[in-house]
């Protein structure tokens, strides 16, 4: 990849998405919006990367929308480009969570609006003890609900903690967030960095399938039955039982060795999440 709206880089099979603008607090332009969007799209391709780590740099993980480059230019145009607008920001979550990747989010500093959405579409939040949270769409008077947002919290943080962050909009600090379940871990700001590409080389090292299938039932079960989530949880475990890492990771417990988990993810299954 050759972005130009943030900086990418690859290290032992984690791939290193940096917001970087920040002089405007990590703030998204229509054009970093649409690159980010297609950036989920080739990652899920890149057989080089096996976790996606998402972070900022300065002050801010990512502060939404540029209040100049987009909030200002949305004002008076047709229905039919605000909609276009939208849809293309939901796109972008929807593509973090569709990518049968782990992606952990080292939240660096301020993170509101779309960076907070953002930041709860990973699977994993990290953040330095200064990163304040808001989903203040409500406070500039659109819905609290806002680029999967009303989809996303409730799985996080139940339905009560959503309903008070997304009505009232305020930021909270980094360890009220930890307590209710929203962020995973908090950190001291100096240790983030390595934290954060920590945990993400962790999951660079584990089952590929394994972990791609856990992240698409997770999305699936969400409107299943019981009855239906039995059913699919056990033809998955069933199809990952004659995957190469199942028995992998059996031979390095026999062999008292680390596990080396290097097979892709099944073309059945491949086929079967398309």
């Amino acid at each position: 990849m050759n972005p130009t709206h943030f900086d990418y880089e690859e290290q032992d099979g984690v791939g290193i998405v940096r917001l970087n603008r920040p002089d405007r607090l990590n703030a998204l332009t229509f054009d970093s919006y649409a690159e980010l969007r297609d950036a989920f799209v080739t990652l899920g391709e890149r057989d080089s990367v096996r976790s996606i780590l998402l972070t900022g740099t300065g002050r801010a993980f990512c502060s939404g929308g540029d209040v100049k480059d987009i909030i200002g230019h949305l004002f008076g145009v047709p229905d039919e480009a605000l909609y276009r607008f939208t849809r293309m920001t939901c796109d972008l979550i929807e593509n973090m969570r569709r990518v049968e990747k782990p992606i952990v989010a080292a939240l660096n500093g301020t993170t509101c609006g779309a960076g907070a959405v953002m930041a709860a579409a990973a699977d994993i939040r990290i953040a330095a003890d200064s990163a304040k949270i808001a989903f203040l769409f409500t406070q500039v008077g659109l819905c609290g609900a806002d680029m999967g947002a009303g989809w996303l919290l409730p799985r996080i943080v139940g339905l009560g903690h959503a309903s008070e962050l997304l009505m009232m909009g305020d930021f909270i600090s980094a360890a009220r967030a930890y307590e209710i379940g929203l962020y995973n871990k908090v950190v001291p700001a100096a240790d983030l960095a390595a934290e954060g590409f920590a945990w993400a080389q962790k999951l660079a090292k584990g089952p590929t399938m394994g972990l791609a299938v856990t992240k698409r039932m997770l999305n699936d079960e969400a409107s299943m039955t019981l009855g239906e989530a039995m059913q699919a949880e056990g033809w998955i475990q069933a199809e990952c039982m004659k995957h190469p890492d199942y028995k992998e990771a059996f031979d390095a417990f026999i062999e008292k060795r680390p596990k080396n988990f290097s097979a892709k993810v099944s073309d059945r299954l491949s086929q079967h999440a398309d």
